[in-house]
């Protein structure tokens, strides 16, 4: 059992909400454990799905306007969304609607409460999140919460890329042409973290520009990836305008890119790490519910910082145990544009320490630490 960061009691003090995530994050356990008492539609349910199908308005005759009512998995019926915008507006009722896709819910025609929801997301396991958590453990497997760090982690993995592409693609209606997005996945698997392009993927794919757009579309609104927008506001250099591209997990693109056991020190541990910190700063954004970019930057002359957070902190991310001057070449010369409150590496360095120029050096633990301890970045 894990304590999950996102505090969904809390929220719903607030207004109804929609809790978005891929499938295998926990959603349905969370319901369980921090709403006992709410009243749960679960519609992958056949029966529950059939009757509301038939008779929506069975939502309000069930409930009244003190009972928190979950429906679980609301992109199977978005037809119930108009008897939910209902009771809200004329009980004042609050409802929590989970689901695994934005999809159908984004498509044209679906009420989407016009405001009166909220949108929260659930993400895989934060090292917060994990008891004693151990990174090179948590790389090697996944922080999806049934197998993070079990041994048959990887079997698990290849079953639940096939089954989600087969039972959340495929039957959702997201793509008609299953095998080319599966060719995409493992494009984007094994390119993650890396800026793309789609001429470069349509290359690698056979698969035509139009329709790649169509698939980074699926992994936005699955939550299966996200992307890391680039950082455009310096003047001395002139920064590259392409995204970098990362999907939802660490063992998922393992999966993908068929990668071996990841080893310190290792290329396969850099490219891993900086995911990792990627998925934590991800999740803090969205749990601390904060409005804050998140951003990279690289310039036309290859200097490049990994991760920028609004104006407040740019970090580049490390994996050696000790942090030298070629390490710091790209906060440098970002520091020269003055645009950025704090620079800092976050490393396996062991010890904290700053530079004569003022470069926070910061063991990732510490890192971590301070930044889950904080809900924004003035104390950075």
């Amino acid at each position: 059992m894990y304590k999950r960061t996102l505090d969904l009691p809390k929220l719903l003090e607030m207004r109804s909400f929609f809790l978005l995530g891929p499938r295998g994050t926990g959603k349905s356990t969370l319901l369980r454990e921090t709403l006992p008492h709410a009243h749960v539609y679960d519609l992958l349910d056949a029966e529950v799905f059939r009757r509301l199908l038939r008779e929506p308005k069975l939502i309000a005759q069930e409930t009244d306007s003190s009972k928190l009512v979950v429906i679980d998995e609301i992109q199977k019926l978005p037809l119930l969304l108009d008897e939910v915008h209902r009771l809200i507006s004329t009980r004042k009722q609050t409802f929590l609607l989970t689901g695994s896709s934005a999809r159908k819910l984004r498509k044209g025609g679906v009420n989407l409460l016009a405001g009166r929801a909220f949108q929260a997301e659930l993400f895989p396991l934060t090292s917060q999140e994990i008891v004693n958590f151990d990174l090179l453990a948590y790389l090697n497997t996944t922080g999806l919460p049934e197998y993070q760090g079990q041994p048959l982690a990887y079997e698990f993995l290849r079953a639940y890329v096939g089954t989600y592409l087969q039972e959340e693609i495929q039957a959702e209606s997201l793509t008609r042409n299953l095998q080319g997005f599966s060719r995409f996945l493992d494009v984007v698997g094994f390119n993650n973290g890396e800026e793309l392009t789609y001429a470069g993927i349509a290359s690698d794919t056979g698969i035509a520009v139009r329709t790649l757009e169509g698939y980074f579309d699926i992994l936005k609104d699955t939550l299966l990836g996200f992307s890391v927008p680039p950082f455009v506001l310096t003047k001395k250099r002139k920064a590259i305008t392409r995204s970098k591209h990362f999907l939802f997990d660490v063992g998922v693109v393992n999966t993908l890119a068929k990668r071996g056991k990841i080893e310190y020190k290792s290329e396969l541990f850099g490219r891993a790490f900086e995911h990792f910190i990627a998925l934590e700063l991800r999740a803090w954004i969205s749990y601390q519910r904060v409005d804050i970019a998140l951003q990279y930057w690289r310039s036309t002359s290859q200097h490049e910082v990994d991760f920028i957070l609004g104006t407040d902190l740019a970090i580049e991310v490390k994996g050696t145990d000790l942090v030298t001057e070629k390490h710091l070449k790209g906060l440098r010369a970002l520091k020269e544009e003055g645009l950025v409150r704090t620079y800092a590496v976050v490393s396996l360095d062991p010890n904290e320490r700053v530079t004569e120029d003022g470069i926070r050096i910061w063991p990732w633990q510490t890192f971590l630490n301070k930044l889950w301890s904080s809900s924004q970045l003035a104390s950075f």
